[in-house]
């Protein structure tokens, strides 16, 4: 049987794909950005060891909602590219059951084995931190060229996808770099939407509870009428765009 590790479920989901998804966090992430709010998915075994069929009976015990909402199954991480060998499976057997599936990931993946899940994928939430590489270095730790070639392979390929985009003040939110991402996406045919995601502090205190240094301890959310200016950038070029 093959095992996966995770950190946790949320049965009911509403913010990780179309529909109610049953939304799994799997553990081991490749990035270390200084905003995540899951920091205790870093390590791979520190969370919960179960193989797929358990799961799948997990899941499948929501099917009908997830039908009735034309929703699915999302698995995010941590990073769950990580655990090719897990997720391919768990992908395949849920299209076994008709059940539409996403992979919420950060792009920093191999290329030819996430080639490899891309029959059994159906919608790909792809994060894109900073459209500056030396930023994006400073923000999580590693560069984002490996991240802009999955764009591209999820576009060679005609895979669906959404990109998501955390807005951090301070750091990502100039007019600058928003227009350079939205020309950026503007070219792709294959980019349902993109959700820009407003930077929130709700993970700080797992940062203070596992012992970590959080940097951005002063940073607020952005304001709403900037977050309106940076979606009106996208809209304007054609490119569905929602706040959350």
């Amino acid at each position: 049987m093959t095992k996966g590790w995770i950190h946790s479920v949320e049965s009911l989901g509403t913010q990780d794909g179309p529909g109610i998804r049953y939304v799994i966090f799997t553990q081991g992430c490749p990035l270390r950005c200084k905003y995540c709010h899951n920091p205790d998915t870093w390590c791979m075994t520190d969370g919960q060891e179960i193989e797929v069929e358990d799961l799948m009976d997990k899941i499948l015990r929501c099917k009908s909602y997830i039908d009735k909402s034309n929703g699915g199954v999302t698995i995010s991480g941590g990073e769950p590219t990580l655990q090719v060998e897990f997720l391919s499976e768990l992908l395949r057997k849920c299209q076994e059951e008709g059940i539409h599936t996403a992979v919420d990931t950060s792009g920093y993946v191999d290329q030819d084995k996430f080639l490899d899940l891309m029959p059994n994928i159906d919608l790909v939430l792809l994060d894109i931190k900073h459209i500056n590489d030396v930023e994006h270095q400073e923000l999580t730790g590693v560069s984002n060229e490996k991240i802009l070639n999955t764009l591209k392979l999820l576009e060679d390929n005609q895979k669906n996808f959404w990109v998501r985009h955390v807005v951090v003040p301070g750091i990502n939110d100039s007019i600058k770099y928003i227009e350079e991402l939205s020309d950026l996406l503007e070219e792709f045919n294959y980019l349902e939407k993109v959700e820009l995601i407003a930077y929130h502090e709700l993970g700080v205190h797992k940062w203070e509870t596992i012992g970590l240094d959080y940097e951005l301890a002063d940073v607020e959310p952005p304001k709403e009428e900037n977050m309106k200016k940076f979606r009106d950038i996208f809209l304007k070029k054609g490119i569905n765009t929602v706040i959350k």
